[in-house]
């Protein structure tokens, strides 16, 4: 009797590890302008390294199922520490992908579905993949491309239309 719970939680955990990583596959087939590696460096929890054409490079933490937290950064910028991990800590240097990423974490809350967490991951990224034209799309109020120096930043969480952020209020 003593062998049992041991052997289900491991099984659960295998089925978890499974999970995620046939969700991730799946959003990669659906998106071929996107890239994502996975990777596990504690063993469990994953961390994805999405990389969006040539625009930016998004690193989502994930706590089992669910997404903890993101950052996004520009494409050519550094993804890696100096020991050669995943750095999920720094922030990008760049103003644009900060106000992306503040926008990203809106985009977390705004998306929970607890018992949903596959659709939660899907309509993350489907969200996170309208910034493929993140340089060349206009703002969807005044029209303009550039407001203070930036491109419109804010993306609509139903229709993915851009905004620059004065502009969504």
């Amino acid at each position: 009797g003593l062998v049992a719970p041991q052997r289900r939680s491991y099984a659960q955990k295998f089925t978890l590890l499974q999970y995620v990583d046939d969700v991730i596959t799946r959003i990669g087939r659906m998106f071929p302008d996107m890239s994502i590696e996975l990777f596990r460096p504690n063993g469990t929890s994953a961390v994805l390294l999405v990389t969006l054409g040539k625009v930016l490079k998004a690193i989502v933490v994930m706590r089992s199922l669910f997404i903890d937290r993101t950052i996004v950064r520009g494409y050519h910028e550094n993804v890696y520490s100096e020991d050669g991990k995943l750095d999920i800590w720094s922030k990008s240097n760049y103003q644009v992908f900060q106000k992306v990423t503040d926008h990203a974490t809106t985009a977390l809350l705004h998306y929970q579905l607890p018992q949903m967490p596959d659709v939660v991951v899907r309509s993350f990224m489907t969200w996170l993949r309208s910034y493929i034209k993140l340089f060349q799309t206009p703002c969807q109020r005044c029209g303009k491309f550039l407001q203070d120096g930036l491109p419109p930043t804010w993306r609509d969480f139903r229709t993915l239309e851009a905004f620059h952020d004065t502009c969504r209020q």
